[in-house]
């Protein structure tokens, strides 16, 4: 546009000395230049609107993805909430347990991390049957626990825990037993068992009826955390006070697609396995 001004300037002095009909050709030369210069503006206008209701329409489309997702996951738990709610009425009558059972499903967690559930599982199972849960030597109890990973450190866990639980001053039974608010009972299993972390200690409260309102943040629930929007990213380590916030961020999600914490955990679960396990 400065172009077409500055050549105004220098034509202008030269209309003196021209003739009328030189004039009027000049002049016609000029509006035809302006015109195509407004011309151009308005495509660029136009450009610049079109790409602005793209960037909109694009975040519509996507809201409406993650609302489709959660509309998958309510189904999903539509669909299991009875099998869901039976499995957690299993896991609430382990809490009367005698305190060797209890103390089997904390192993179960202590093995957890890095490792398969089923593949814990059958290791617990693997102990109980040939008597070294309770009495096994850490190499006793490392030649069961194939699958498992760092199966060596998780055994000295597990010796530390039984010395710990079950021949301490205060049983593990007790302690289930003894506190009335479960996140003050997970901080307990957090500092004084070796090898529990919140979502280990998450866990296994939740597997013995004690998990309402707590979050167990393993990876395929942090992946769904991020899939529905709840976080933006899966963080590389979990301090206390991230882990809390994650947690404060999932029982919000929870309450607002009328899914219970401790049931949707399962259901996430079942979505990636197609099966409710624990």
């Amino acid at each position: 546009m400065l172009n077409h001004v500055e050549h105004l300037n220098h034509i202008e002095p030269c209309w003196l000395g021209c003739s009328r009909g030189s004039n009027v050709q000049r002049l016609k030369v000029i509006g035809d230049k302006l015109f195509k210069v407004v011309q151009r503006v308005q495509r660029l206008k136009s450009k610049v609107m079109s790409c602005s209701r793209s960037s909109r329409g694009s975040r519509v489309q996507k809201l409406t993805s993650k609302e489709r997702r959660i509309e998958e996951v309510v189904a999903a738990y539509e669909r299991r909430r009875r099998l869901i709610r039976s499995r957690l009425a299993e896991f609430r009558a382990k809490y009367t347990w005698p305190q060797e059972e209890l103390f089997a499903e904390l192993c179960f967690c202590l093995f957890t991390p890095q490792s398969k559930a089923e593949t814990c599982d059958s290791a617990v199972k693997a102990l109980k049957a040939s008597d070294l849960l309770l009495k096994g030597s850490e190499k006793a109890v490392s030649s069961k626990m194939r699958g498992v990973r760092f199966k060596n450190q998780k055994a000295r866990f597990l010796i530390g825990a039984r010395y710990k639980l079950l021949s301490g001053s205060r049983k593990l039974d007790e302690i289930v037993s003894g506190s009335e608010n479960n996140s003050d009972l997970r901080e307990w299993f957090v500092k004084n068992v070796k090898g529990l972390g919140y979502k280990e200690a998450s866990h296994f409260l939740r597997n013995v009826g004690l998990g309402k309102d707590l979050a167990i943040l393993d990876r395929h629930v942090l992946k769904n955390l991020v899939s529905y929007g709840v976080i933006e990213e899966i963080p590389r380590s979990l301090t206390r006070k991230r882990y809390l916030q994650i947690e404060e961020k999932m029982l919000g999600f929870s309450q607002k697609v009328g899914i219970p914490m401790e049931e949707l955990d399962l259901v996430f679960w079942s979505m990636q396995t197609g099966r409710v396990f624990k």
